[in-house]
């Protein structure tokens, strides 16, 4: 790749960041405009009960999350060869078609698929994005790169989400979506421009990618992440119906919740990076053990101001916080699949995302209430924990394995210490 000039490695970076702003705006604009999708698409039934229409609607969370699911490792494996910035303009085309499709269609069945299919790119464009911001920022800033493109991700939660939120309740929820739209377009564009030439790897093969499946380790780390997270999104797919109809607040605070939450968000990402650079598992077992404790504040505390709002920050930030550590875990138990790796973590956090609006839904649907999400976070949560604690001492007992071999061949103890668990 031919040497660049720091302004433009920075508006490449940009280009890239754009495009996870994006991502993180159509992930969870719905979340916020539940009430008025609900009124819109299933009239009859949001007239007998809001609730259940309101639960319903919540299916559009899960069905994008679903598609990040299927479409991470798919896209992934197959497309590690590929250039890397004609896949990356590949995969925006496929967001700006499938979101102007939420926008359009006019059945709730449609919108729920083009939910579907705009989730496909999610978990490739992350990873190849990562991989383009990585080698711009050149030798020992691998992190530096990839958290130029998660930032997008961030901010979307702080000033995206909310401002589209508060958009779409003015205008209508089909304009959020063709606003978010634009962004995609606009990020195409960006990314066609000042992202230069890069070529695929050549020796990835389909067979590599998915040997990492074969390690047991990397099961458990998705595990995690599909669990544990999924308590975050038990209550983040319901904060519009708990903040109107719980706190008997105005709509228009539904957009101010989700800036808190994301502020949370933010600052957890930030501290759990550093966290999990000093020790993964530590890190893992603090934040879950933080979640646990802002959820349960929350179920007890969100039908008061000060309640909602503090415990809806806290909940964010120690839900954002596990996500590093839970990446860390994933690539270093990987071996060689990194590519892979890099996609489906975000596919173990969909997993999360639609689990925990499924099953908030379900008990929503069956009359327990807006906050009946939150204690099943709390449950998805221990058994997140659960899961961390059988990976750790699986880890242990294989490392011990490998020492009493390494001991029995001659072999240096040290060499053995430095392969990642499997």
């Amino acid at each position: 790749m031919t040497q660049l000039s720091p302004a433009r490695v920075r508006l490449a970076l940009l280009a890239l960041a754009l495009g996870g702003f994006g991502i993180g705006t159509t992930e969870f604009v719905a979340i916020g405009l539940l009430p008025n999708i609900a009124h819109d698409l299933l009239p009859a039934l949001y007239a007998v009960s809001p609730e259940r229409a309101n639960a319903q609607v919540g299916m559009l969370v899960s069905a994008y999350a679903l598609g990040v699911v299927v479409g991470a490792p798919t896209i992934a494996a197959l497309s590690a060869r590929f250039p890397r910035k004609q896949l990356l303009l590949a995969l925006l085309i496929a967001f700006t078609l499938a979101t102007v499709a939420s926008a359009v269609l006019p059945s709730f069945g449609l919108v729920l698929l083009a939910r579907f299919v705009a989730g496909l790119p999610h978990g490739a464009y992350f990873g190849i994005a990562s991989l383009v911001a990585a080698s711009l920022m050149g030798p020992g800033k691998r992190g530096a790169g990839i958290s130029y493109v998660l930032g997008g991700l961030t901010i979307a939660n702080v000033v995206g989400v909310p401002t589209i939120t508060l958009l779409g309740q003015v205008a209508g929820w089909r304009v959020a979506y063709l606003v978010v739209a634009s962004i995609f377009a606009l990020t195409f564009v960006a990314v066609w421009l000042v992202v230069p030439l890069q070529p695929g790897d050549p020796r990835a093969t389909l067979r590599r990618e998915l040997a990492g499946f074969t390690r047991g380790q990397v099961w458990f780390a998705l595990a995690i992440g599909a669990i544990g997270f999924g308590g975050f999104f038990a209550v983040y797919s319901y904060v519009a119906p708990i903040v109107t109809s719980i706190t008997h607040l105005e709509p228009s605070v539904v957009s101010i919740a989700l800036v808190v939450t994301g502020l949370g968000m933010t600052v957890g990402n930030y501290v759990g990076g550093r966290a999990a650079d000093i020790h993964v598992m530590r890190s893992l077992f603090i934040c879950f053990g933080a979640l646990l404790v802002s959820l349960v504040a929350f179920a007890l505390t969100a039908h008061t101001v000060p309640g909602l709002f503090i415990s809806l920050f806290f909940v964010g930030a120690s839900a954002a916080a596990s996500s590093p550590a839970i990446q860390t875990r994933l690539m270093d138990v990987a071996g060689d699949s990194q590519t892979l790796a890099a996609a489906v973590n975000h596919s173990a956090l969909n997993i999360g995302n639609s689990l925990g609006a499924y099953l908030g839904g379900i008990a929503i649907a069956a009359g327990l209430g807006y906050l009946s999400p939150t204690w099943i976070g709390v449950g998805l949560t221990i058994l997140g924990i659960f899961i961390a604690l059988a990976s750790l001492l699986t880890g242990r007992r294989a490392l011990k394995r490998e020492l009493e071999l390494a001991g029995n061949l001659g072999l240096q103890q040290d060499a053995v210490l430095d392969r990642p668990l499997s």
